[in-house]
Formats: C-alpha cells, sequence, structure tokens
C-alpha cells in the first residue's frame, strides 16, 4: 500500500501522521511511504530523518492527496484537502464529526473511507488513540488555565497553589476520564484545591483511593455542577460522549454567578464543548471573555507541545496502521471490532450512530455498508 502523510495546517498545528520509526515500520512490512517536505521540520522531524528511514519526499499535499491510498493524518481535513479526497481512499486521522456538519457533508461527497482516531475502541470499552492525546490535553489544561488566571491574561491575579497564609485557587474538573484524571494530577501537585465531578460512583471511588485526602470527590448533579462552579477560581471542562456531541454541563446563567476573572478551559471543544458559552478558538487566539470569565477553547490544544504528541500518538495508532496496510481496510475491520468502531464516513454512508444522530443524517450499521 502506498502511504501518505501531509503536512497539518490546521492553525498552529505541528504535529504529524507519521514519525521516521513509524515510517520505516511500514517500509519493513512492504509498503511505501510519501512525506510533504517539511511535514515535520517545526519539531525536529526533518526530510533527510524520513529520506533514511525509506519515505519519498513530495512538494505538496496535493501530491499526496493524489498518489496515497490512505492518507494518515493528525487533525481533521481542512476545507482545502477535503477537495483533494477522492472515492475509495482511506483516511486515519481524528474527525470530531458530530459538532461539524460541513465536514461530515465533505467527507460523504468525497466517497472516501473515513476512520476517526477518536471512536476506535478497546476491549475494555476504553478510546486507545483518543487516550494519549486527553493525557497531553489534561495536563495542558492546567498550565493554560493557570496562565489565564494571570492579570495579564484577564484572569483573578490567582496562582494555583497560593503561598504560605493566602489559600489556593479553587479549581473544579468537570469529568474523571483520562482528561480529568490528568488536570486533577497536575493541579494537585501544584497545591490547587481540587475538587472531581463524576456520575460513575466506581470511578470516584477509584479516584479517592488514589489521591485522597488532597482530591474531593461530587457525584455530579446539577446542584453539584452550579454549586461547585459559581465557587470556582478555575473549571476544567473533561466530559466525552464517544463520536457524539459533549453534554452542555455549565449554563450561561452559571457561567453570569461565577467570579470576575475566573476561568474556563473547555477540553471537550472538539466534540463541541461542555459551556454552553464555548466556542472554538486556536493557539494564536486561545482566549475570549464572557460576562467576565476568561474561556479557553483550543480545539488542537496538544499541537503547541507537537513533539511529544506526535510520538504518544504514534505509540498508539502504528498497530492500526499497520493492520489497514497490511491487510487492506476491509480485511483489517472484518477481522477487529475494535477498529471497526472507528469507521466513520464509508461510500458516502455514515457509519457510526453518534455521528448520524447529531447531524440527523441516515446511519448506516458498518457490517451492512461493507457489504453492500
Amino acid at each position: 500500500m502506498l502511504v501518505g502523510v501531509p503536512r497539518e495546517i490546521k492553525d498552529n498545528e505541528f504535529r504529524v501522521g507519521l514519525t521516521p520509526s513509524s515510517v520505516r515500520e511500514l517500509v519493513a512490512h512492504g509498503h511505501k511511504v510519501i512525506v510533504q517536505s517539511d511535514a515535520g521540520e517545526t519539531i525536529d522531524l526533518s526530510d533527510d530523518l524520513y529520506r533514511a528511514a525509506g519515505a519519498e519526499i513530495v512538494p505538496d499535499a496535493a501530491a499526496v492527496f493524489a498518489r496515497a491510498d490512505m492518507v494518515v493524518k493528525v487533525k481533521e481535513p481542512q476545507p482545502s484537502e477535503i477537495g483533494l479526497l477522492r472515492d475509495g481512499q482511506i483516511l486515519f486521522t481524528y474527525l470530531h464529526l458530530a459538532p461539524d456538519r460541513p465536514q461530515t457533508e465533505g467527507l460523504i461527497k468525497s466517497g472516501c473511507v473515513a476512520i476517526a482516531y477518536e471512536t476506535v475502541t478497546d476491549e475494555r470499552g476504553g478510546l486507545p488513540l483518543l487516550a494519549p492525546m486527553s493525557e497531553v490535553a489534561g495536563r495542558m489544561s492546567i498550565q493554560a488555565g493557570a496562565h489565564a488566571l494571570e492579570c495579564e491574561a484577564g484572569g483573578r491575579g490567582i496562582l494555583l497553589g497560593g503561598v504560605p497564609g493566602v489559600p489556593p485557587a479553587k479549581v473544579v474538573v468537570l469529568g474523571g476520564g483520562v482528561v480529568g484524571m490528568n488536570a486533577l494530577r497536575m493541579a494537585l501537585g501544584l497545591e490547587a484545591d481540587v475538587t472531581v465531578l463524576d456520575r460513575s460512583l466506581p470511578r470516584l471511588k477509584e479516584l479517592d483511593l488514589a489521591f485522597a485526602p488532597a482530591l474531593k470527590t461530587r457525584y455530579s448533579t446539577t446542584d453539584a455542577v452550579e454549586e461547585s462552579v459559581l465557587a470556582a477560581d478555575l473549571v476544567i471542562g473533561a466530559v466525552l460522549t464517544p463520536g457524539g456531541t459533549a453534554p452542555k454541563l455549565v449554563t450561561r446563567e452559571m457561567i453570569r454567578g461565577m467570579h470576575r476573572g475566573s476561568v474556563v478551559v473547555d477540553v471537550s471543544i472538539d466534540q463541541g464543548g461542555c459551556f454552553e458559552t464555548s466556542r472554538p478558538t486556536t493557539h494564536s487566539n486561545p482566549t475570549y471573555v464572557v460576562d467576565g470569565v476568561v474561556h479557553y477553547c483550543v480545539t488542537n490544544m496538544p499541537g503547541a507541545v507537537a513533539r511529544t504528541s506526535t510520538f504518544a500518538l504514534n505509540n498508539a495508532t502504528l498497530p492500526f496502521i499497520l493492520a489497514l496496510a497490511d491487510k487492506g481496510f476491509r480485511a483489517a475491520l472484518a477481522a477487529d471490532c475494535h477498529l471497526r468502531g472507528g469507521l466513520n464516513v464509508f461510500a458516502g454512508q455514515v457509519t457510526h450512530q453518534a455521528v448520524a444522530e447529531a447531524h440527523q443524517l441516515e446511519y448506516v450499521p458498518v457490517e451492512a455498508a461493507l457489504a453492500g
């Protein structure tokens, strides 16, 4: 199979779909790899390193999309890239289609085989290709929130950990999954006053065992969310509905009741966000203010630490990339129900139920679509 890697073009996105090490693995399996020139230059992965691993360097994205049987990316295809996709071409990347109807319609029209990292599952019901970036985003959310709390950034002027004689910041984490756990670990490490809310009692017990007595845990109800948010200096939105739109846990009224200069960091923004006042932002313009509350809603947070993120992501994606290349997408999907969960759009049909429901489109089960 000919595997292609274009340079990412989303705002301040410097991750790359394959590392030179991953290229070498594909070449060792008998495949060919083409990489757009300077795809990894910003994170010190030069064209020479890719050539040494066995890749061919091509001048632009058009060459990658025109030739590749499978395109491996990091972020969802941008409008200029969607137009380059073709019928039957495999696209393997993060898609986050539920809040993005134009992209969904573009992929349907292209006829491509769109497999989303974020809906591939594992035997424990986890999301193995989302997890490494969730770890990064969770940890970064505290860095971003801490900076946004500074006066220069529009915040209240609060140091997360406080100092002797001055109390620390109150940090509330909505969701105790991978993002939430990594966020609260960082916040606790900085000696903040941290509370996590979740609807899973077993998960709250796990977190309590791991982090008590420093961590406070609360079962998530509307009352609990409202009470916690109104008292918080920093709120981290870390909830997820796999493949679907994130629930709006924090209302505009709650935001209006927060302290002036408080901060919300919406890590759920890729799936639409969990604050009613959230809208996507970029690394070049990461924050805005609503009712005196600073909002950080960057849709590709791990892109800011692109080298770390690229290697972490490749560790997780490479086995699936090799399976798709070695077997072809039909055999690979048939052999692995977890990879099959990643198929979102195929031959003009939506094959992920949460995406179909989000856009009120016809849902075609993967097995039926492949059989047809």
